[in-house]
């Protein structure tokens, strides 16, 4: 089986399908433990690699690079990817959905804005002209086999929002998503829009949309959603509060709970569980 199909698969199942924000591959060392899907954030993996904001800095190669190796390492997990506007032209986009989906990835997310793009839940959007995007996104549904395929709109006219959903619904697609949705009642608006079309939501700290749970989400019709930062976030936070601690105290790390604390052996012992068991010797250390 395909791991487009098994996405497919674990959609169509009953309730809502959680991805989850990976930026690394520590994080997703820490999000393997707890989750069978993960999201490959644009937004995460700009911070992450380069140190810049979503607004259009990835370049595809590094991408691609960054899922060979989760792939590697997760041979059991969805990977979901954001390839954003597919880098552009629909002749990149239909290269890298290629390469993608010959390392491994499970789906990919491609959106309608226009350069310079934004993340999702940023002002000052601006989206292709429709046939523009569907053109593209055509080309990308050809040269797919079996990989899932997320439409995205970033439209903000409310109009459009709807109509765009609408047309995108209507395309070979696997899944429609209309980021920054920004009300319960929008999210009821699109589902009615989309039909029988599985429906994606994302939630991001902080950002446009509405704090749901997976139950509300299940209740309103929505079949996945991607939390595109927790581990980011919660890592921001970790690593800022870690590091005025050290510097209050003169330099003395702190003592480490043996059952609860995170030191050498804990954080050892989560990434040799990326390794196959027979290239580790007794002592737990890998050849």
């Amino acid at each position: 089986m395909t791991y487009g199909k098994k996405l497919r698969e674990r959609i169509a199942e009953p309730g809502t399908t959680p991805l989850i924000g990976v930026y690394d591959m520590y994080s997703a060392s820490i999000a393997a433990q707890h989750y069978d899907g993960m999201f490959v954030s644009g937004f995460g993996f700009a911070a992450s690699y380069y140190g810049l904001p979503d607004i259009g800095f990835i370049a595809w190669p590094d991408m691609v690079a960054f899922v060979q190796r989760l792939r590697g390492a997760f041979p059991h997990h969805h990977l979901l990817v954001d390839i954003d506007d597919g880098y552009v032209d629909p002749e990149v986009a239909c290269h890298v959905v290629e390469g993608l989906e010959r390392i491994g990835a499970s789906g990919v997310i491609l959106e309608d804005q226009k350069r310079p793009r934004r993340c999702g839940h940023a002002d000052g959007k601006q989206v292709l002209p429709l046939e523009e995007y569907l053109e593209k996104l055509h080309k990308v549904l050809q040269t797919r086999k079996d990989l899932v395929v997320v439409a995205r709109t970033d439209a903000t006219d409310e109009h459009d929002i709807l109509h765009r959903a609408e047309r995108l619904a209507a395309t070979d697609a696997d899944v429609v998503l209309v980021d920054g949705v920004r009300s319960v009642e929008w999210i009821k608006r699109i589902r009615e829009v989309v039909g029988d079309k599985p429906l994606l939501f994302n939630q991001i700290a902080g950002g446009k949309s509405p704090r749901l749970s997976l139950g509300e989400l299940s209740g309103l019709g929505v079949d996945v959603a991607i939390y595109s930062t927790p581990c980011l976030f919660a890592a921001h936070e970790a690593m800022d509060s870690a590091l005025a601690g050290l510097k209050a105290a003169d330099g003395r790390l702190p003592e480490v709970d043996p059952a609860s604390g995170v030191g050498v052996q804990a954080s050892t012992s989560l990434l040799e569980r990326n390794i196959a068991p027979e290239r580790l010797l007794p002592e737990g250390v890998a050849v």
